[in-house]
């Protein structure tokens, strides 16, 4: 990935979607409440068209339409739903180009990381129409006058509630779980960015039974309303603590469980005995500045030891020019735009905040200069130097396109550090030493941690954080099975009086 000229202005993404309303039932529906709201591009500051903004009797309608289908859904044959699990993905691909271009207009991603979307998106789906045969219960020896086994069964309508950071991959390859389960789903998509998520459905129309899979735009109103209904059997949700935080509260009354992978202010623990240039490397490709840091996983604090600090800085200083903001859409850009004005607003703040309690600005740290970016949401890849963990910038996700780096010296003292936090979601650690890898991996309160890698994902491999960071495992068979109840069946086989 390489620095580009000046960007140029791109036009508006063709195809995007016809329909802005809910869609349940398998079929657009009028919404019980006409309230639009316009959709803006973060990158250009140009209106995408309205979207509706859903009511909790939208969510209310589509719940109904997805317990009706459930009866049927339910009784489907595993591998009859893993046949339609992979036609979705299937539309993902041969559309991925498009529903990137469209992502990269509403949610300010860049066009050229959203195309991977496609195939992450569609590799989940076939993931797990790959799984639904591995359902099993198990039987438990009772001796020879009785049978006693266990089955499992889908909840019935589950809510997933999707961020704006990888919409269509999200909306796509979230409801592959529940779904080859034997759930019907209801998908709230991200009311920063929804366009992808409805084009989504007008692709993969017809796929699936109707009211197997439905989808309400909306804000607070239509996620409170999912949360709480008594006859959505469980929720899923990804997003900031808060959310998390009040969407447990909703499901509380009715005792569903939920699903929760949430915010992080993850760690990069660099030892002195680290690959120098690849580690300094990790440092700017752990917070993800293609997307503005805008990831729950991307290592926004960097350990590095007190030897190899002032050689860090320097690489850090010089690795970080790889990322210039650009016009989303346009495919030679490598760092796209903050999602919308709030969060915008919200990183400058960040920013001065960092500079006022005592931080060393590296580099970044505004709006950039090309003239073509005026009207869109950008900041310039942010790093400071000399952090302590007393600092704003240390403690609090941020959000956004800003590295905090960390001197120490002393191994105890830096591990209670990245421990501090209330967050629990990712680590990073880098050293050519197995004892110094392992030791620091079992100490460090994360659910998913990388050794001499960072920021990668694995299929297969359950992620999910410890702390506030939420609750469950996904991206694994653990995703498919909590999706599912376990039901114990035991039956008397010694023969009765009277039997014939």
């Amino acid at each position: 990935m390489v620095a580009v000229a000046a960007a140029r202005p791109q036009p508006l993404p063709p195809n995007l979607p016809s329909h802005r309303d809910p869609y349940y039932a398998g079929q657009w529906q009028k919404p019980k409440s006409p309230r639009y709201v316009e959709t803006i591009s973060p990158g250009t500051g140009e209106p995408l068209g309205k979207v509706i903004d859903g009511s909790a009797a939208d969510a209310e309608a589509a719940i109904a339409a997805a317990k009706t289908a459930f009866r049927d859904w339910r009784h489907v044959p595993p591998l009859e739903r893993a046949k339609m699990l992979r036609a979705i993905a299937d539309v993902l691909r041969k559309n991925g180009d498009e529903l990137a271009m469209i992502d990269a207009a509403d949610c300010g991603n860049p066009y050229a990381e959203m195309v991977r979307d496609a195939q992450m998106g569609a590799a989940q789906l076939d993931f797990y129409a790959g799984l639904v045969t591995e359902m099993k219960g198990a039987s438990i020896p009772m001796g020879p006058e009785a049978v006693n086994f266990s089955v499992r069964e889908p909840f019935g309508v589950v809510a997933r509630i999707i961020p704006f950071n990888h919409p269509f991959m999200f909306v796509a390859g979230k409801s592959a779980a529940p779904l080859a389960a034997g759930n019907t789903v209801v998908v709230k998509p991200p009311e920063q960015a929804p366009l992808s998520s409805l084009r989504l459905a007008e692709l993969i129309d017809g796929i699936l039974p109707p009211g197997v899979w439905n989808l309400v735009p909306g804000g607070r109103e239509v996620g409170q309303a999912l949360a709480s209904h008594p006859d959505v059997a469980k929720v899923a949700l990804i997003g900031s603590v808060p959310t998390g935080r009040a969407v447990m509260k909703a499901a509380a009354d009715t005792l569903k469980p939920v699903t929760l992978e949430l915010g992080g202010k993850n760690a990069l623990i660099a030892f002195p005995d680290a690959d120098l240039d690849a580690m300094s490397a990790a440092v700017v490709d752990g917070m993800n500045f293609t997307w503005c840091g805008q990831s729950c996983g991307s290592t926004s604090r960097a350990f590095v030891h007190e030897k190899i600090y002032d050689a860090v800085l320097e690489r850090v200083k010089n690795s970080v020019k790889r990322y210039r903001p650009g016009i989303p859409t346009d495919p030679a850009t490598t760092m796209g735009s903050i999602v919308s004005k709030v969060q915008y607003d919200r990183v400058l703040a960040y920013i001065e905040a960092g500079k006022e309690e005592g931080a060393r600005l590296l580099t970044g740290g505004k709006r950039p200069s090309d003239p073509h970016l005026t009207k869109g949401f950008y900041v310039e890849p942010t790093v400071f130097a000399d952090v302590t963990m007393d600092m704003r910038i240390a403690k609090e996700e941020i959000f956004g396109p800003v590295l905090s780096i960390l001197k120490w010296s002393d191994e105890d003292k830096m591990l209670a550090q990245v421990n501090q936090v209330e967050y629990g979601l990712t680590c990073s650690i880098w050293t050519n030493d197995l004892a110094t890898a392992h030791r620091a991996a079992a100490a460090v309160e994360a659910g998913f941690v990388w050794i001499n890698e960072v920021s990668k994902h694995f299929l297969g491999a359950p992620f999910g954080g410890y702390k506030q960071s939420g609750t469950g495992r996904e991206e694994g068979i653990e995703e498919l099975l909590s999706f599912t109840r376990e039901k114990n069946i035991h039956i008397n086989r010694r023969r009765r009086s009277g039997a014939h």
